[in-house]
């Protein structure tokens, strides 16, 4: 009797377990399936890196936060789809110690003057199923450019029961547009990699 009690109670819980985690975490890599709509983006879940040449041997990596963003998403027109994102400039990290408030001065990033970049696109373009590339106006310093993102799609589906979609995108700008000191040369990579949650 004791024994039968004990198997029907982990019959329940076992279902119950699997009836709670089943709808929780839904990916794929199938673009419909985050729906049209606004969607925030998860700060909590994004990771903004810079990775600076040094002096032509290798790349300085600095990651920064970003404060806000914002993707208007329809996966049945992706020409007309939209994105905003605001990264905070003294948010700046590095392992270096003490470089950080460094970076963050008048010399370097003028975070002072500057306290954030800001990327708006202009226009998307699907190449495939799962890469793009973005277009939009980057202004960081007080410098707007055009640059352009290669986007790729990670995942797209529902999660703890919001509709979610999640890329890595990457970007290079030329570090003589923003007065950095002449030994900051070439380009520097941008690198996002980031979830976005549908209101």
């Amino acid at each position: 009797m004791f024994q039968n009690r004990r198997s029907f109670a982990a019959a329940i819980i076992g279902a119950a377990l699997a009836f709670t985690a089943a709808p929780a975490l839904a990916q794929t890599t199938d673009i419909t399936q985050a729906p049209a709509g606004t969607y925030a983006l998860d700060i909590n879940h994004t990771a903004v890196v810079a990775r600076v040449p040094h002096a032509g041997f290798s790349y300085e990596i600095f990651r920064f936060t970003p404060t806000a963003g914002e993707l208007i998403w329809d996966p049945a027109s992706p020409a007309s789809n939209r994105v905003n994102v605001t990264v905070s400039t003294t948010s700046i990290q590095t392992p270096v110690e003490g470089f950080s408030a460094e970076l963050q001065g008048e010399r370097f990033l003028n975070a002072q003057t500057f306290p954030t970049a800001t990327f708006v696109s202009t226009a998307f373009r699907q190449t495939d199923a799962t890469h793009g590339q973005v277009d939009g106006n980057f202004t960081f310093k007080g410098v707007t450019k055009q640059i352009t993102f290669d986007v790729e799609l990670i995942g797209a589906g529902r999660m703890r029961g919001a509709s979610v979609i999640g890329f890595h995108a990457t970007a290079t700008i030329n570090n003589a547009d923003y007065s950095f000191p002449g030994f900051i040369s070439g380009q520097t990579q941008i690198v996002i990699d980031a979830e976005f949650q549908k209101r």
